[in-house]
């Protein structure tokens, strides 16, 4: 059972003990560290600091689960799914924009990252937790109400900006026109809105488990061992436990950049496994979430962080393009986009009915699987 506790200053140090460390690690990578990763010298430093780095970033993903486990326990959801999908996403939508507007030109940053979080998301995130959850539960309901809002939404955009692109004639490569460019600023942040409107008022039973009265939406089952207090005690440590992990993974990205250039692996795979870092906190509460049987609880993370991916990437890329002159690609490559589509087609049909089992998650770790081996091939 969760419990409620008043706020003692002992006692928030020892619960928030990950958020100081990470505060210490942050200053020492900012500061006297960054000389460490300028000149490292050899397998065994770069190994230490990844080590060093990956535990911190680790322990700081538990705290943000932590947060909005309570959350979800304080609101109720999607609310409490809600909040943990829209903080991590934004975070990382503000790292890509600060590589657009101080990095140098990489016209595919964007849409690189974007198809990452997609195959990380719905197919190696949604993968394990099906598979994890079949193994426990045998099989698992969800509301398919929901899933089929957040497929809609998510094919629609996806396609839009990520494979259209790459057809349209007005513009070189992948590239979006003005005019199309200004269209999907339009339709992305449109379309998103009005989801997340219907999500949070009048359709926000589609994304609660089927079945479920009012008693056991205030259950604290699945939550044990947690001390709730405030919703305001744990928004705020949420974004600031968060803030760590976003901040130490541009560091972390150096080491893996200086490991992978020593064995002479595909340069992808530093954003990739930057990526799994960033959305490390969602992962852990998926699959807690998945393992708990609250299997709605996983389908709003996975197809909430999917949809958050697109659309509040997408207008904030295109408008820095658009006000800086930056060239941009949007259009994935045509293997990409095979995967991309395969993706969509195999969720479509795990999320048609309403219980998932085994099966579901085999299929979409293959998936992911295949991700990885075109990132080398």
């Amino acid at each position: 059972m969760a419990t409620t506790d008043t706020l003692d200053g002992k006692n928030v140090l020892r619960s928030e003990l990950a958020l100081w460390v990470g505060i210490i690690t942050t200053i020492v990578f900012w500061t006297v560290g960054a000389v460490w990763l300028k000149d490292m010298e050899g397998a065994l430093m770069a190994g230490g600091l990844f080590i060093w780095l990956f535990s911190v970033m680790l322990w700081l993903s538990f705290g943000v689960v932590r947060h909005a486990e309570c959350l979800a326990i304080k609101l109720g959801e999607p609310y409490g799914t809600l909040i943990l999908t829209l903080s991590v996403i934004s975070i990382e939508v503000v790292m890509i924009s600060a590589v657009m507007l101080t990095g140098g030109e990489n016209p595919t940053i964007a849409r690189d990252t974007m198809f990452s979080v997609l195959m990380i998301v719905l197919n190696g995130m949604l993968g394990v937790t099906l598979l994890l959850g079949g193994l426990k539960h045998h099989t698992q309901a969800y509301n398919l109400e929901g899933a089929r809002s957040y497929l809609a939404v998510l094919v629609a955009l996806a396609f839009l900006c990520l494979i259209l692109p790459r057809f349209t004639l007005s513009a070189e490569g992948g590239a979006p026109s003005h005019l199309m460019a200004n269209f999907l600023i339009f339709a992305s942040i449109i379309l998103y809105g009005v989801f997340l409107f219907l999500q949070s008022t009048r359709h926000s039973k589609f994304f609660k488990a089927p079945d479920v009265g009012s008693e056991a939406e205030d259950s604290h089952e699945g939550h044990e061992g947690l001390v709730v207090r405030s919703v305001g005690f744990h928004a705020v440590f949420l974004i600031l436990t968060i803030l760590p992990i976003v901040l130490l993974s541009k560091k972390v990205a150096l080491v893996i950049d200086y490991g992978i250039a020593q064995a002479q692996a595909p340069h992808a795979l530093a954003g990739f496994v930057v990526a799994i870092l960033v959305l490390s906190p969602e992962a852990l509460a998926a699959v807690k979430a998945a393992l708990d049987n609250q299997l709605q609880r996983t389908v709003n993370i996975a197809l909430g962080s999917a949809l958050a991916t697109i659309g509040l990437t997408v207008p904030a890329v295109l408008i820095i393009s658009e006000v800086t002159g930056k060239f941009i690609e949007l259009g994935l490559f045509y293997t990409d986009m095979v995967l991309l589509i395969a993706t969509f087609f195999c969720a479509s049909i795990v999320f048609g009915g309403q219980r998932t089992n085994t099966l579901a998650g085999a299929v979409h770790l293959v998936l992911f699987f295949a991700y990885i081996v075109l990132i080398f091939d």
